[in-house]
């Protein structure tokens, strides 16, 4: 069957679950340089599409505090930074150090340095108060963590009663066809532009394959519950290329 040789291919192709989290590390950090023209390659530039409309259900108001957890080179954070104006403050946090030297950099080029600042954190154990933040969101990145439901719980935390917790992040198509065709072009073709462009061909490797063991929509929306978050919906995208997941901290 197709997708047992998938996960197959990806059990070869991916880390060891002990050996992840540095391996992601060190491999963000060398594709930094490159990583958003990458971007804006692979997904055709509508990723920037997907973020807003992500942004559009953080329920985030001018003057709130938002999170972005895993940031990278911060194109989300300051998309939220947008959302709550010069009278609001949001924090990115990320593990990987050249990830936050340009996600610091680009802030300081838009003006927002006085409303977005950049921080080094674990996903998993966010140096923050319980309740400190309207909403707090993670683009692209949830299928890097070694233990999303504590990546999950650790945002509920943080964020006050009310509030929203948002997971923008690729996904597999339903439609057989598109399914057939987007899996030549997700798992064949990027790391071949992958290695073109950003001389990593094994970073453009793991990224795709790491979809392959990640939860389907619902799955993941059911992590979500059980982290404690309520009202849980998601959005697909794209042809269901890319899903947005919305849960709610009760109050």
């Amino acid at each position: 069957m197709p997708g047992d040789r998938l996960r197959s291919r990806a059990s070869r192709m991916l880390p060891p679950p002990e050996q992840k989290a540095q391996y992601v590390r060190e491999m963000f950090t060398s594709i930094a340089p490159t990583y958003d023209r990458l971007n804006s390659v692979i997904s055709l530039g509508l990723h920037r599409l997907w973020r807003e409309r992500a942004v559009s259900l953080s329920g985030l108001r001018p003057g709130d505090r938002a999170l972005d957890v895993a940031t990278g080179t911060g194109d989300f954070a300051l998309a939220l930074a947008r959302r709550v104006g010069l009278t609001g403050r949001v924090v990115g946090t990320d593990f990987s150090e050249g990830m936050l030297e340009l996600a610091a950099a680009k802030a300081r080029a838009a003006g927002l340095d006085g409303v977005v600042s950049f921080e080094w954190a674990d996903a998993l154990d966010l140096p923050y108060e319980d309740g400190e933040f309207a909403a707090a969101t993670v683009g692209f990145a949830g299928r890097n963590v070694t233990d999303i439901h504590r990546m999950f719980s650790e945002m509920r935390r943080v964020v006050r009663p009310g509030g929203r917790v948002i997971h923008l992040e690729l996904s597999r198509p339903t439609l057989p066809l598109f399914r057939s065709l987007y899996q030549v072009y997700f798992y064949h073709l990027v790391p071949l532009v992958g290695g073109a462009l950003a001389r990593s061909r094994a970073a453009y490797t793991y990224l795709p394959n790491s979809l392959t063991p990640f939860p389907e929509p619902d799955e993941l929306a059911e992590i979500m519950r059980e982290a404690g978050l309520t009202k849980v919906r998601y959005y697909p995208l794209a042809f269901g290329t890319v899903t947005i997941h919305v849960g709610e901290v009760p109050r």
